[in-house]
């Protein structure tokens, strides 16, 4: 709560000093604008999420980055809706983030050094349990 409170005070800040710059029609303007752009990206998620899940596919990103890729495209076409201009901004820059990271993943092919498999060192023998089964029942069959 306190958080959102903090927001509301830079939403209003930021918006009421953009207004005032720009004018009474331009701001309805922005609003409308902004709103129209994150309907479109959300109605249109499906193309992004199906160019994420090929480049998941392909190896070229990480099943974390796809999620986070999705997640943060979804974020920001939301905050687009949402009147205000610290919102739009940062919608904005959410939509641009999954972008370069999916384009600069395309391109330069980088891979999270996580792996997704246990990979056990040869010759390391911490890793190696040995374990002897004793069984205490003595009955005969």
């Amino acid at each position: 709560m306190k958080y959102f409170l903090i927001y509301l005070f830079f939403e209003v800040m930021v918006s009421l000093n953009i207004a005032s710059e720009i004018g009474v029609m331009a701001t309805f303007g922005e609003l409308v604008g902004s709103a129209l752009l994150g309907g479109i990206l959300l109605a249109n998620f499906r193309l992004t999420l199906m160019q994420n899940l090929s480049a998941l596919m392909q190896g070229e990103i990480s099943p974390s980055s796809f999620q986070r890729l999705n997640l943060w495209a979804i974020v920001g076409a939301i905050l687009l809706i949402l009147p205000g201009f610290l919102g739009d901004i940062v919608g904005l820059l959410l939509q641009f983030s999954s972008l370069v990271t999916l384009i600069v993943s395309k391109v330069l092919h980088v891979k999270d050094e996580t792996p997704t498999t246990t990979q056990f060192k040869q010759g390391d023998h911490d890793e190696i349990i040995d374990v002897e089964v004793i069984d205490d029942n003595h009955h005969l069959k």
